[in-house]
């Protein structure tokens, strides 16, 4: 007879699978019986790296030194690399020898601050739409999960006032994020300023999220501009948008050297350093002129447009202007939810797009359209949109 297999261990139980790895794996299983689906679900870009990064990668690799196993820190050059990146775009001058630390990409950081700060019972404050990681990290790691509310009414920014009245004795972590995923709406100045205001009365660690600064938003905002910020805040970026880099997995935490220290002890036991070749072909990527920028972009606004026509032929209601690699619109009345919408354009058009509840309550009567797609991709979703149905699928 055979032996029963080991149980999970209970922390598994208070997260799911990741909603964009089950659907992948769905669509994957409707490619294979032939339907040829369109996904505009995903923000993964779609164009290459800037001029020399790709051959840096491989004229480093080729070096039989650069394969061995590298420091939890980073290379030297790679830090000084973000730390010019910072002071150039976002008026921050950050120690490279201290004050920063290199990431495998950003949900990684995610789930080593989670770690590093994070006792059982401390409340994490998460934004409601937001990106889904920040609660799975803060489950994970024994924290409570307490969201706050964004909405349209308010420009999707938070209300310190209405989360400060809700009471802060237990919480130990806010997660913000702007440009925001997956709405677009950018952050001020002021607000910054509010947050760390916040943050600093309350005794809370504040953490930026912040891989959309270059996207469709020419105002790079950084919570560390803020004079008193180093005290109370962390903020991560990354090359995965900016760079066209999402597949190398290439980021970065940034902030006071005692809250990288404590970070550092919690990665240090999950990884070993990154690949040389890659931090070097890093180095090149952030010192890309500002015309690779504004390139990247003109692209982006022309995506835009397009989306934004399938957004009017569904129906939908949408600030034109959103920052980021996608655009979130409101669905008709004659929708129960986005969901009802989501799976009948998966369904009758082989049309992917995300369903805002992905992101929390507050997304329930919203969608997510990507603009990481060929221009041709697009004209062809609006097509199959107009035309009410489906591609015919050919067989053998």
């Amino acid at each position: 007879m055979d032996k029963p297999l080991i149980t999970a261990a209970s922390r598994t139980g208070l997260v799911t699978e990741y909603y964009f790895s089950a659907k992948l794996a769905q669509i994957e299983r409707m490619r294979q019986e032939g339907a040829d689906i369109i996904n505009l679900g995903i923000g993964s870009p779609d164009m290459a790296p800037a001029y020399g990064v790709s051959a840096e990668l491989a004229r480093s690799a080729s070096v039989s030194s650069n394969h061995g196993y590298q420091g939890y820190r980073g290379i030297p050059t790679l830090r000084q690399a973000f730390a010019e990146w910072y002071g150039k775009y976002f008026a921050v001058t950050l120690d490279p020898a201290s004050e920063i630390l290199p990431l495998i990409g950003s949900k990684e950081g995610i789930m080593h601050i989670s770690m590093a700060f994070l006792d059982p019972g401390d409340e994490v404050l998460v934004p409601d739409p937001g990106y889904p990681a920040y609660a799975a990290a803060a489950s994970l790691a024994g924290g409570v999960v307490r969201k706050y509310d964004l909405t349209e009414e308010t420009g999707w920014l938070p209300d310190i006032r209405a989360i400060e009245a809700a009471g802060t004795e237990k919480v130990k972590i806010m997660w913000i994020n702007y440009p925001h995923m997956p709405t677009g709406a950018k952050a001020t100045r002021e607000l910054f300023h509010e947050l760390v205001g916040f943050a600093l009365r309350n005794h809370i660690l504040l953490c930026n999220d912040n891989p959309y600064s270059f996207i469709l938003n020419s105002d790079h905002l950084s919570i560390l501009s803020v004079p008193e910020a180093r005290g109370t805040a962390l903020e991560m970026n990354s090359l995965s948008k900016s760079h066209n880099m999402a597949g190398w997995r290439i980021g970065m935490l940034a902030g006071h050297k005692r809250y990288i220290d404590d970070v550092l002890k919690v990665k240090s036991n999950m990884d070993s350093g990154m690949f040389k070749p890659l931090q070097e072909a890093a180095v090149l990527a952030l010192a890309s002129p500002d015309e690779w920028y504004t390139k990247l972009n003109e692209v982006y606004i022309r995506r835009r447009r397009y989306v934004g026509e399938i957004m009017d032929e569904l129906g939908c209601s949408y600030n034109p202007y959103q920052s980021g690699l996608f655009l979130w619109g409101r669905i008709p009345d004659t929708y129960g939810d986005a969901g009802e919408l989501t799976e009948e354009l998966l369904h009758r058009n082989h049309l992917f797009v995300t369903p805002g509840s992905v992101f929390g309550d507050n997304g329930l009567r919203y969608i997510r359209l990507s603009l990481c797609a060929e221009e041709e991709i697009m004209i062809k979703a609006l097509q199959r949109i107009r035309s009410g149905a489906k591609k015919k699928v050919t067989t053998n």
